[in-house]
């Protein structure tokens, strides 16, 4: 593709969203999908591959482990050839695992085929804040940050009620047979539409790569928000796009298309709290509020959330999955304040080397409350067991506290300093 002048100011904002924003936002608005289709389709699953809760969430959780395997090789090609080329090359994994997930009749199959979904959408969301550091002024990362994360929420918006539309007219085979159609069309829009800057950055070698990784994880600052982003997104994701449905199943007794409609409720809050977490840190900076302590405030209201989950204060009420869904991302605000921490060409591994820690615990999370579950026998109907679900949920609930107790230990090192930024 002919490279293009790469000066942010000089180009237009809507002509930046429309060959910019946009293409990404696609590719992310497809990882959010295929993250969360198994919290809709899972009893079909079970009925027809015959699975039990663990594998259920090893088949599921077969995405994160590919998408954490992944992220650090991710970065490195991230800043060494640039998003444009890395994310369209990726996508067309996934295409390959929706079409072989499609025909899929066993667990290993099924597991095997969600890996590869898995790896191709790995650079949804670094990809593209690769793209926004590019791009974008820096006082505004935080907000098309949001913005753009507001893009996979339309994404797990598509996977609750209008999948389960979808249904009526098709199988899951055939949903997975049409995202792989689509997956191949985003790829080609992005190599052939997304610009590429005029200057290519100096290449490094291998060895310089990594070097400029082990400093990032030397970083002090990296480690007072690893912890916490590690657990609470370990928490949202495996909730939001596999357990939840389940668990209005099972505890708050509700039908298919009730439960449906949940999880479009919960997904259309976390949508909107993509986009005001964005908006709301953009504000607050200008007002010298730093992104640390609006973290620290959000993690607050999404621990709430999930307290009153677990413990059942309100079994069908709505409004505990609609505060954690407008608070379960909030912990993202630490990806654009640790760019910002270090220099402007480490942005790529930055991003990813929090993003394998961060799902390598989705992947434990999502695996771990199944096979947490399994440990009390189900229900004669097959429905399984509040206790069961008690105990899964609650136990990450507690690993989120204690990183919550690490994140506020007063910062008496220099490093901490740049929390205020």
């Amino acid at each position: 593709m002919t490279a293009i002048s790469s000066d942010a100011p000089q180009r237009s904002l809507f002509r930046l969203v429309l060959t910019v924003f946009l293409p990404f936002a696609g590719g992310y608005f497809l990882s959010y999908l295929y993250r969360s289709t198994n919290a809709v389709i899972a009893p079909q699953l079970i009925d027809e591959v015959g699975l039990s809760a663990g594998d259920l969430g090893m088949i599921t959780s077969a995405y994160f482990l590919a998408f954490a395997a992944a992220q650090v090789p991710l970065g490195l090609l991230l800043d060494r050839f640039g998003p444009r080329r890395v994310q369209a090359t990726f996508l067309l994994f996934a295409a390959l695992g929706a079409v072989l997930f499609a025909i899929g009749h066993s667990k290993e199959i099924l597991a095997i085929a969600r890996g590869l979904i898995g790896l191709g959408v790995a650079g949804g969301l670094m990809a593209s804040f690769k793209a926004i550091t590019l791009w974008f002024p820096e006082r505004r990362w935080p907000l098309v940050n949001g913005c753009f994360m507001g893009m996979g929420g339309l994404g797990a918006v598509a996977a609750t009620a209008p999948l389960e539309a979808a249904l009526g007219y098709t199988d899951w085979r055939g949903v997975f047979l049409g995202l792989a159609a689509i997956t191949v069309g985003v790829s080609a829009i992005i190599f052939l539409t997304v610009p590429e800057k005029e200057e290519r950055p100096k290449r490094s070698s291998l060895y310089a790569q990594l070097e400029g990784l082990r400093h990032i994880y030397a970083d002090r600052l990296f480690w007072r928000y690893a912890p916490l982003t590690i657990t609470a997104l370990a928490a949202n994701m495996a909730i939001q796009s596999l357990w939840a449905g389940l668990w209005l199943k099972d505890i708050a007794g509700l039908e298919r298309v009730d439960v449906a409609n949940y999880l479009f409720v919960l997904t259309a809050a976390m949508t909107v709290g993509f986009v005001s977490n964005g908006v709301v840190a953009d504000f607050l900076e200008r007002w010298n509020v730093g992104l640390g302590k609006i973290v620290g405030w959000g993690m607050v209201v999404f621990l709430g959330s999930q307290a009153a989950i677990t413990f059942e204060l309100d079994p069908t009420g709505v409004w505990p999955w609609i505060l954690f869904g407008l608070t379960m991302n909030i912990v993202v605000l630490a990806y654009p304040l640790l760019s910002r921490h270090f220099p402007l060409e480490y942005a790529g591994r930055v991003n990813t080397g929090l993003n394998v820690l961060a799902f390598s615990g989705v992947y434990i999370a999502q695996y771990g409350i199944g096979a947490i579950i399994d440990l009390w026998p189900p229900a004669a109907d097959g429905s399984y067991l509040p206790e069961a679900y008690r105990a899964a949920f609650g136990t990450f609930l507690a690993l989120q506290a204690v990183a919550f107790l690490w994140f506020l230990v007063p910062a008496k090192r220099k490093a901490m300093a740049d929390d205020s930024r």
